[in-house]
């Protein structure tokens, strides 16, 4: 079973999607098995992370911005890739650091995420972004 997801971004941060994975899961029937993602770009990622406090999300992006600040920093200026804007190539860098695609195991119909656990895209570009995850599901 395969699926893709079109994720609205809002610019840096991490957006959410663990409802609409459990939903597509609940859709298909889905019972034991393994759920993969990949996000089919190269400036975002994914990432499992605490879902509770939105601090936790804030605090990921500015720590990501203090490692990889955008190209016109002066800590950057030996990047060559810059015609695309300032956030073009250090979003590459980050995606490059975290992951692109996640796997989760999935008992009785639900991930087995933990308590806190959500399933989010980073986005590492400045402006809006339509993302597409791919989703595919491969039972027991």
């Amino acid at each position: 079973m395969q699926t893709q997801l079109t994720i609205s971004t809002h610019g840096p941060g991490l957006t959410e999607i663990t409802r609409e994975v459990a939903d597509w899961l609940a859709r298909i029937g889905a019972r034991d098995g393994l759920v993969t993602l990949f996000i089919r770009h190269s400036s975002a990622s994914l990432l499992i992370q605490e879902n509770a406090d939105p601090e936790v999300q804030a605090d990921l992006t500015s720590f990501f911005h203090r490692l990889v600040p955008p190209s016109d920093d002066p800590a950057m200026a030996y990047l060559t890739h810059t015609y695309e804007g300032p956030d073009d190539m250090p979003g590459h860098i980050k995606a490059a650091l975290l992951p692109v695609s996640l796997q989760i195991p999935v008992a009785e119909g639900r991930m087995a995420l933990g308590t806190w656990q959500g399933i989010y895209v980073v986005e590492h570009r400045t402006r809006p972004h339509q993302r597409h995850v791919a989703l595919h599901f491969r039972a027991d």
